[in-house]
């Protein structure tokens, strides 16, 4: 798959996810032998709006929460799909781009401002719960503790900190040794802030890092928690939160295998719902091909 080209060359069929903060399209062109993805920010939606009619795609179809509002811009009446049935439809495929089997039953985790998941067999997903921790809580409570909401910026300053010297690791604890748990476990997120026995940190990075934490920890847990309940062994995650967040990844890795599932992250998997799009597109476009409602 490509990146976004910004090539004028109109697409034969396109894909698009309208999320709550980005929109993502994926993109095919006549010609082409994969999709070219791209990303932009909501307040691009007009633009985009723009852009699409000038050169409206032989087959469209929208997803996500924010569909409505691109559809209330456009000239044409593009087909609109249901983001979970799009989320599934992509993450199959991408499942398989990377040799794993999509037909075996599996949990799929979308990180993006908040957190949904779902349970996917064959062609048939339905949500089994999510939380409301997400991405938009990283840039919340990065505009609070930080004092930017820049999703890149935050990340960077996580990969320079430390989380222990934010939250409260067991070994922090009196009389800790009597207490059957590692040391180094984290007992309380942000709770070094308010201990009267230590001067707390001033480090935008050690907040970054302990905010990373928070999230990757009870978002794998919670997730752990939904997958027994579904009766699946993989726990399969994508989603725009995951872009550039590395301790975030492994946190989810680790405490998915810890409860005894495996996890999988999607490559492009911010992408999954504009693919699950594209796809139904293309298959619209085809004789006696099924449209999308």
């Amino acid at each position: 798959m490509k990146r976004e080209d910004r090539s004028k060359q109109s697409a034969h069929a396109m894909g698009i996810d309208v999320g709550a903060t980005l929109i993502k399209t994926a993109r095919l062109r006549d010609g082409d032998d994969s999709p070219t993805l791209g990303t932009e920010s909501m307040d691009q939606l007009d633009a985009l709006a723009a852009a699409l009619d000038s050169q409206y795609p032989a087959q469209l179809v929208l997803t996500g929460g924010g569909a409505t509002e691109l559809v209330r811009r456009l000239r044409g009446a593009p087909r609109t799909i249901g983001e979970f049935e799009a989320w599934g439809r992509g993450a199959s495929g991408l499942l398989k781009d990377m040799g794993l089997d999509p037909t075996e039953p599996y949990l799929l985790v979308s990180i993006g401002t908040g957190c949904s998941a779902l349970r996917v067999e064959g062609e048939s997903v339905t949500r089994v719960g999510g939380t409301a921790l997400g991405g938009g809580t990283l840039l919340g409570l990065g505009m609070a503790l930080l004092g930017t909401r820049d999703y890149d910026e935050i990340c960077n300053l996580a990969l320079g900190g430390d989380r222990r010297n934010v939250d409260l690791l067991v070994g922090d604890i009196g009389g800790g040794d009597n207490i059957a748990l590692a040391r180094d476990l984290n007992a309380a997120s942000f709770a070094k802030l308010a201990r009267n026995d230590s001067e707390p940190t001033t480090r935008r990075e050690d907040l970054a890092d302990a905010l990373l934490g928070l999230l990757g920890e009870n978002i794998g847990l919670i997730c752990a928690g939904l997958a027994a309940t579904a009766g699946v062994s993989r726990v399969v995650f994508g989603g725009s939160a995951l872009r550039a967040t590395p301790s975030l990844v492994n946190l989810l890795e680790a405490i998915t295998r810890l409860h005894g599932f495996e996890p999988v992250l999607l490559r492009e998997g911010e992408y999954a719902g504009s693919l699950g799009a594209l796809a139904l597109a293309v298959e619209a476009g085809k004789p006696g091909g099924r449209n999308p409602r």
